[in-house]
C-alpha cells in the first residue's frame, strides 16, 4: 500500500504516525509530503518529514518536498506515486493562519480526491 501523509508541522506528522502505527507494514511505502509556502520557515517542512523516520520502523518512508498551492501538490503526489490512502491534518499547523476546521486545503481535497482520506484532529498543547 502507498500512503501519503501531507503535513505542515511536526505535530501533524507525529499524529499521523500514531494513527498509522500498527496499520502499516514493511510492505508499505509512506510518502511524507511537505509543501513550501512563502511565509513558512523551510526548516519546519524538513523537521516534519524527519519525524516519520524516527517514529515508524515500518514502512519505508520517502520524503517529498514541493512548492506551490498545497491542494494541487497533494493531488499531483497522489497521481505520481499511485497513492492508495491519504492522511492529513484538519487545518494548517500555523497558529496565526489557522481558522475554523476544516481548512481550505481539506475542503478542496475532500471534493476532488478519488481515494480514501483520513483527516486528523488538531492537536492542542496543554
Amino acid at each position: 500500500m502507498n500512503i501519503l501523509v501531507a503535513t505542515a508541522s511536526v505535530h501533524t506528522t507525529a499524529t499521523a504516525c500514531d494513527y498509522l502505527e500498527g496499520r502499516v507494514s514493511a510492505d508499505d511505502t509512506m510518502y511524507v509530503l511537505t509543501v513550501e509556502e512563502p511565509d513558512r520557515d523551510p526548516r519546519d517542512t524538513g523537521d516534519a518529514a524527519n519525524v516519520a523516520r524516527v517514529r515508524l520502523l515500518e514502512p519505508t518512508v520517502e520524503s517529498l518536498h514541493k512548492s506551490g498551492e498545497p491542494a494541487d501538490a497533494i493531488i499531483n503526489a497522489v497521481v505520481e506515486h499511485d497513492i492508495d490512502e491519504i492522511v492529513l491534518g484538519e487545518r494548517s499547523g500555523h497558529p496565526e493562519r489557522a481558522g475554523t476546521p476544516p481548512g481550505s486545503t481539506v475542503q478542496t481535497l475532500l471534493a476532488d480526491l478519488p481515494i480514501p482520506a483520513t483527516i486528523l484532529p488538531q492537536q492542542t498543547s496543554n
